[in-house]
């Protein structure tokens, strides 16, 4: 088993994204991870979210969602 997280993980950013009709990980299995993320690690530096109609797949909105999540938290590549 692992062990608590620490040290610079425990402030690590998270984006957490689901549809809101995947008919194979139905959302509650997704806000019950985030729920258990925020005892794990710092809750303000979570983000869920959900989008609306979206089956097991992805959409432009949720990719644009991610492009900004990663140029917010990851430094430029050269």
């Amino acid at each position: 088993s692992q062990g608590p997280i620490s040290g610079v993980n425990k402030d690590i950013a998270v984006l957490q994204c689901h549809g809101d009709c995947d008919p194979l990980v139905p959302i509650m299995f997704g806000s019950l991870t985030v729920e258990k993320l925020k005892t794990m690690i710092n809750p303000a530096n979570i983000t869920f979210k959900t989008y609306s109609g979206m089956m097991h797949s992805s959409s432009l909105e949720e990719m644009m969602d991610v492009k900004q999540f990663i140029d917010k938290h990851l430094p430029p590549v050269d």
